[in-house]
């Protein structure tokens, strides 16, 4: 297997490289630099024609794209530990937690990334008051998950789990963007705090 990989502050290959982490999995990586456009090559599409990373490919060729598709892979070839669930609810109850950091979280911070920050300031189509118009969005985002949060040492479960990583890597990438959670928020933040000082954090 060949990992396509992107550094920080990229959040999607970063969940990647954490969940591999978690599991003891050591990938063999190529790095792809978004600065230099090698995502956007000939080459890199030919791997991945949406010209995004992270992707895997398998040793017969197959291409795994999008970071939760090519966690769910590793789970299957590594069930332990667990991130996905077990039993009956389990499964659905990180499958909640996991669609609502997508949706209530993610999409907000996209946005503002997008449309507003300076890396990004090329794009065709950017549209800065939509960007700004997110921004109330993710707050209220973010308090969402701090109320959430109040009680509980992890998201969906009583361990860590995707769930976590998903939230955890859109958390800091909200921080590099310029919108990050304020310091009301305290229950999200000691989660912040604890699932960080995992060593799989710093992969």
């Amino acid at each position: 297997m060949l990992f396509y990989n992107t550094g920080n502050p990229a959040p999607n290959p970063r969940r990647v490289r954490i969940f591999a982490a978690e599991k003891g999995i050591e990938l063999d990586a190529r790095d792809i630099s978004l600065v230099a456009g090698e995502h956007k090559s000939d080459e890199y599409k030919a791997i991945n024609p949406r010209g995004q990373t992270p992707s895997l490919q398998l040793d017969d060729g197959t291409v795994i794209t999008e970071s939760v598709a090519i966690c769910r892979y590793l789970e299957a070839l590594h069930p332990e530990p667990n991130m996905f669930g077990e039993g009956d609810l389990e499964p659905a109850m990180i499958e909640m937690w996991s669609r609502r950091v997508e949706m209530i979280l993610m999409a907000p911070v996209g946005a503002v990334w997008v449309h507003t920050h300076k890396f990004t300031a090329a794009i065709p189509g950017r549209n800065t008051e939509w960007g700004e118009a997110n921004r109330p969005r993710v707050a209220e985002a973010f308090r969402f998950f701090d109320r959430s949060l109040e009680g509980r040492e992890f998201l969906a479960a009583d361990r860590f789990t995707i769930s976590d990583i998903l939230l955890l890597t859109t958390f800091d990438f909200a921080e590099f963007v310029g919108c990050g959670a304020t310091e009301e928020c305290a229950h999200l933040r000691a989660w912040h705090d604890r699932v960080s000082a995992r060593p799989s954090a710093n992969a």
